[in-house]
């Protein structure tokens, strides 16, 4: 069983800290364990298990998603998840990465960190979202820290950090309130100096846009830029211009999600506990509240499960390796607590300072709206590099993880 803050956050599920493996003493004097995924085999069994005595809910009665995940793409990820999908496999690729644990403000925090073989790598710390997790970034560590073996130059080289943000895989869920995305920048800030990187760059799309977001306007010493891939702030009803067709075009995608796709931010927001059982106690439930985010990442999704036609890197394998992940830490509430500390954290926090450094942002297509960049700058006056790729959506580097590795080679060169 894992020790301390990581056993509490993650009891019963089997996961163990590599004990065998001498702990790595960090910068500053704090202790960096290595960390080894090991599922017993009876929590794969009981998996499996409650997939296939799931209840079905009657089908909907309408032929798209305005009343929610269809039934079709349900049985279908359930049908393959019982049958054919290899926790093992993933395992086997997971203990690829070296991956650890550090204890930063009381939480146990894990991490992939990734050193390139290129010396002059420029550090670069990457926050996933929700409902993902570390795991739709896995796809571009090996472009990122070895340019050389994918085409690219020496020059393009990254030290790479994934952490979990609390509460998500395999790091401790938070026992106290105030877990914000503010905190969270604080500790990853103390996590890249604990690894002794002084001088790095930052990225987030989702929640991890929103960590990254605070992670620019507290410009620690040594955060050099940052890259973004959600425009969080435009979420909000109004408050930016729609003079022009493309500015019109953003506003009225963010009218619809808040008006048909918002169901789960309302929830998470200001329920996150209620969710949670059902997230605990059903597989397929947590499957399908998952799958429930925007509209491309669903299309793309169910076509992988329904028709077996992946788009990109988004494969039914790789979509279950991310849902079983939140199954097998029992996550479903822990990471849903987010959205609740963040609308706390926006009432009661006085308004955060200007960003000053230099922000990068990549507009993906299928994004939840693609942000025009007068939006962009609008919020960031020091927007240093604006680009609209031609695919992707709302998980970009997990989707098009050589699009994306490109975009922040490009975004990041005149920070090196």
């Amino acid at each position: 069983m894992l020790q301390g803050g990581v056993a509490a956050g993650l009891a019963g599920v089997g996961l163990t800290a590599a004990e065998t493996v001498a702990a790595v003493p960090a910068s500053g004097g704090s202790e960096i364990r290595p960390f080894r995924v090991d599922v017993p085999q009876q929590r794969l069994a009981d998996l499996r298990r409650r997939v296939r005595a799931v209840s079905w809910p009657t089908g909907e009665l309408v032929a798209d998603r305005s009343q929610g995940v269809q039934l079709a793409t349900t049985k279908a990820l359930a049908r393959y998840w019982a049958t054919k999908y290899d926790w093992r496999r993933f395992e086997a690729k997971l203990r690829k990465f070296p991956q650890y644990l550090t204890e930063i403000d009381g939480v146990d925090i894990h991490f992939v960190h990734v050193r390139s073989p290129h010396p002059d790598a420029l550090p670069l710390i990457m926050t996933h979202g929700w409902p993902g997790s570390f795991v739709e970034l896995l796809e571009t560590v090996g472009p990122l820290t070895n340019p050389t073996a994918y085409g690219g130059r020496a020059a393009d080289a990254f030290h790479l950090v994934l952490p979990s943000i609390p509460g998500y895989g395999f790091s401790a869920q938070p026992t106290e309130i105030g877990w914000d995305p503010g905190r969270t920048a604080r500790a990853w800030h103390q996590l890249m100096r604990l690894l002794g990187y002084d001088r790095y760059v930052a990225q987030g799309g989702d929640v991890g846009s929103a960590v990254t977001d605070n992670l620019a306007r507290q410009a620690p010493d040594g955060l050099l830029g940052v890259h973004l891939n959600l425009l969080g702030a435009a979420l909000a009803p109004g408050g930016q211009p729609t003079d022009t067709a493309e500015e019109r075009a953003a506003a009225a995608a963010v009218a619809e999600f808040n008006a048909t796709g918002n169901g789960y931010r309302i929830e998470q927001t200001t329920r996150p506990q209620t969710i949670g059982y059902a997230l605990l106690d059903s597989p397929v439930a947590l499957a399908a509240w998952m799958l429930d985010h925007d509209t491309d990442s669903y299309d793309k999704i169910a076509r992988a499960f329904v028709h077996n036609h992946p788009a990109g890197n988004l494969t039914r394998d790789h979509i279950l390796d991310n849902i079983t992940l939140y199954w097998l830490t029992g996550t479903g509430a822990s990471s849903a607590r987010i959205y609740w500390e963040s609308a706390r954290a926006r009432a009661t926090n006085p308004p955060p300072p200007p960003v000053t450094l230099p922000v990068a942002f990549s507009a993906f297509p299928g994004e939840i709206f693609q942000a025009p960049r007068t939006w962009v700058r609008n919020i960031y006056p020091t927007l240093a590099y604006y680009n609209k790729p031609t695919r992707g959506g709302h998980f970009a580097a997990w989707e098009e993880p050589h699009l994306f590795t490109t975009e922040l080679r490009t975004a990041f060169h005149p920070l090196r």
